[in-house]
């Protein structure tokens, strides 16, 4: 009876090729699902934006704490695109890397450098998923991309409502005094108003530099492979649960499913990345 890993090694070059080709469909079937995910956020950030703003400007006598709320309601919507950007990039870079190491090279061989090491880090992905941004990063690039110019038309629409409505106010303490919300008094909301919207503009600008999402089009000499090395490591604090869970559904569907009848698989620690040059023996007992 052949093992499945005997199969694979004598696996021939045209069944290779269709193996990725058909895996390089699927991941990128995955990404335009989450990509389409992440549209579907940021529409429902404008229509509740333009909801918003026609019922505050439609009346004088409509509340102006309206678009304070809406903000919020944003921001959720923000921290939602975020991580469905997370879940993206992690097939985006998956697609990413096969194009660089693997149809870049079979397209001008001549050309393109050969990279050995595009295999591993896909097989290293495969056996333990990981996040190849950080939420930080997801948070900013979202906010920088969309969200900044939402947050920045509801804060000058507020400050235009509570102006204008009903009538522009004379002086600066006329101002304060309209931003009132019940028992909150108006210094409070204008300053509450003004750290939030600069805390939104520091973190937008203090994330430009974190430049990990491979599956970004970005200039030619950022992208490397690295990050999904380096976000392992990152990330290993938050991924431990997640990977003792697999490892002991893949030990139990080895030990138990396989048992009777290809044999017993000896367990492994899937958490180990696959290395070139130390490879894995399994023993099979027939």
């Amino acid at each position: 009876m052949h093992s499945a890993p005997g199969m694979m090694r004598r696996m021939s070059p045209s069944e290779f090729n269709t193996a990725m080709i058909h895996f390089y469909r699927g991941e990128v079937q995955r990404s335009n699902t989450w990509r389409n995910r992440l549209d579907t956020t940021t529409n429902w950030a404008v229509i509740t934006a333009g909801a918003t703003l026609s019922f505050v400007f439609s009346s004088p006598s409509n509340p102006h704490f309206v678009i304070p709320i809406n903000s919020i309601l944003v921001a959720i919507f923000l921290l939602m695109e975020a991580r469905r950007y997370r879940y993206y990039e992690i097939w985006s870079s998956r697609v990413r890397v096969l194009e660089t190491g693997y149809f870049a090279h079979l397209l001008a061989p001549e050309s393109t450098p050969a990279d050995e090491s595009w295999a591993e880090h896909l097989a290293a992905d495969l056996i333990t998923p990981h996040f190849t941004i950080t939420e930080w990063e997801a948070v900013g690039r979202r906010l920088r991309r969309n969200y900044l110019w939402i947050f920045a038309l509801l804060a000058l629409s507020w400050n235009l409502k509570v102006y204008l409505h009903p009538l522009p106010a004379r002086d600066f303490d006329a101002f304060i005094d309209r931003a009132t919300v019940g028992v909150v008094p108006g210094w409070a909301v204008f300053v509450v108003g003004v750290i939030f919207n600069a805390a939104i503009a520091l973190f937008a600008v203090g994330t430009v530099r974190l430049r990990e999402a491979t599956g970004e089009v970005l200039p030619k000499h950022e992208f490397s492979l690295r990050p999904l090395i380096r976000m392992k490591s990152w990330t290993a604090a938050t991924t431990r649960r997640t990977t003792v869970r697999a490892k002991r559904a893949r030990q139990r569907v080895r030990s138990g499913g396989s048992a009777g009848t290809t044999g017993e698989f000896k367990k492994i620690d899937v958490s180990e990345t696959p290395d070139k040059d130390k490879r894995i023996e399994v023993e099979i007992r027939r």
